[in-house]
């Protein structure tokens, strides 16, 4: 439904939600079916009101719904539950034993189709609470059913698929709480890349006597390991020691297939920040592999490729010098790259920043090729982590290069002045090189310089760092 038809339907929605509740528990199935899809469309605006007006009542009889006497509406609630949970997020914490009650009992219930969708429902839930799912009581309920599905099913069942995903929703949520569990997921997720490893190489051998392998159980059990390494994070390092996963996540980087690649690079990353010590001896291997994949053709094996390497970067420190030749010239391109898509943009930007951070003196010549597209691909992201140690990295490249910022220095200025609350120390940073710059042109200069900026940009760098 569009913004503008939905701003018309507004005024009625008060009376018209009630109403559409009431025929959730209507004799016809029809009727109830249509209805949770119909309610499904205004999740937002149910979202948007008190709680107890709308949003309990049609949760209570949406869940009632999920464990409806005929298939079509359990598969029509289910999904509008899911709808609405993306919606809510953090609303319905406080009704989640109740929540955890009314899906642990459909595991019972359901069939085979229905099942698929129950696991979205819980995926979705745990992504929605997050670490809000981490209680004792709530791991109680959940856990054993999603257990015993995972033991129930054989390795060759494509019904593993839809339950790896909500695993992988499920640990990422649970953090240390799904420590119980992890030990004979992450096995099983490794035999998975394993077995789907050795059919392909057997395929690819004798293809007129095998048959090819279904790579979505690879991608998928790669995506599980991930969740796990984010959820668990240094807890995943006993279980990372005991395997030869990193001899199998340098097949699958190499893959054929895009998304098994693109499922490999954010391993890599997850692996990078929960458990460096193992992936520190593979690094001489996985970086030229890592720079033939910075190719914005594949925009999500790009993505996770660049990702992995700023991860990379900032554990290696200054080691990573002999493998920026490797990288940053493709980097360096992908960034002036006309219509590069949002989120590479801001991911390589942030890449570029951490190997200049680390390793200064071999980034900071390339300044002038990069300075003004990374200054306004980072101005319009939140504080974060990944900001400050890209533009610490930007920082300490002026200190080597300042003649490389010159001619772009207004954008500089713009991306400085897009930091809501930088750190102290970063603050200085950024104080410094105003300054320094102020300074060295003299106050003439710096006067007809600013002039050129726009009011609100000249307004924050007079109150925050008094230029």
């Amino acid at each position: 439904n569009c913004v503008c038809c939905m701003q018309g339907m507004v005024p009625y929605l008060p009376e018209l939600i009630p109403h559409l509740i009431q025929c959730l528990c209507d004799k016809k199935a029809l009727v109830r079916s249509i209805a949770c899809w119909t309610l499904s469309r205004y999740a937002h605006w149910v979202v948007s009101q008190p709680p107890d007006s709308y949003l309990k009542p049609l949760m209570t009889e949406l869940l009632k719904r999920i464990l409806d006497g005929n298939k079509r509406v359990q598969e029509a609630a289910c999904s509008a539950f899911a709808t609405l949970e993306e919606e809510a997020c953090t609303e319905l914490v406080p009704y989640l034993s109740f929540i955890l009650d009314t899906l642990v009992f459909a595991f019972g219930k359901y069939q085979h189709k229905n099942l698929l969708i129950l696991y979205d429902a819980i995926g979705t839930l745990a992504d929605s609470v997050g670490h809000h799912l981490n209680q004792p009581e709530y791991i109680q309920k959940l856990m054993p059913p999603l257990i015993a599905k995972w033991n129930e099913l054989k390795d060759e069942d494509k019904d593993l698929f839809p339950l790896l995903e909500c695993l992988s929703s499920v640990a990422t949520a649970l953090q240390s709480g799904f420590l119980p569990y992890c030990e004979p997921v992450y096995q099983r997720c490794v035999t998975l890349v394993q077995k789907t490893l050795a059919q392909a190489m057997m395929y690819n051998q004798h293809p007129d006597q095998y048959e090819a392998p279904d790579k979505d159980f690879m991608i998928v059990a790669l995506d599980l390991l991930s969740g796990l390494a984010e959820g668990l994070g240094g807890h995943v390092e006993q279980l990372v020691a005991r395997s030869n996963i990193m001899t199998l996540l340098f097949q699958c980087m190499q893959d054929t297939m895009p998304e098994v690649r693109q499922s490999s690079f954010a391993l890599l990353g997850d692996l990078t920040k929960a458990c460096f010590l193992h992936v520190k001896p593979c690094i001489a291997e996985f970086m030229p592999i890592l720079g033939l994949n910075l190719n914005p053709e594949f925009i999500s094996v790009c993505n996770n490729a660049t990702w992995a390497i700023g991860e990379i970067s900032m554990q290696m420190g200054a080691e990573m010098q002999p493998y920026v030749g490797v990288v940053l010239p493709n980097l360096v391109e992908i960034i002036n790259r006309p219509n590069t898509p949002k989120t590479l943009l801001e991911n390589t930007a942030i890449t570029i920043g951490r190997l200049g951070y680390v390793c200064p003196q071999e980034v900071a010549p390339q300044l002038q090729h990069f300075i003004r597209p990374w200054c306004t691909s980072l101005r319009n992201i939140r504080d974060n982590e990944e900001k400050d140690s890209a533009f610490r990295g930007i920082c300490v490249m002026i200190g080597v290069n300042p003649a490389g910022v010159v001619q772009d220095f207004i954008f500089f200025c713009d991306a400085v002045a897009s930091w809501v609350n930088p750190k102290n120390d970063l603050r200085d940073m950024f104080y410094k090189i105003l300054h320094g710059f102020k300074d060295q042109v003299g106050e003439e200069n710096w006067q007809q310089f600013s002039e050129q900026f726009p009011p609100l940009l000249k307004e924050r760098l007079s109150a925050c760092y008094g230029v």
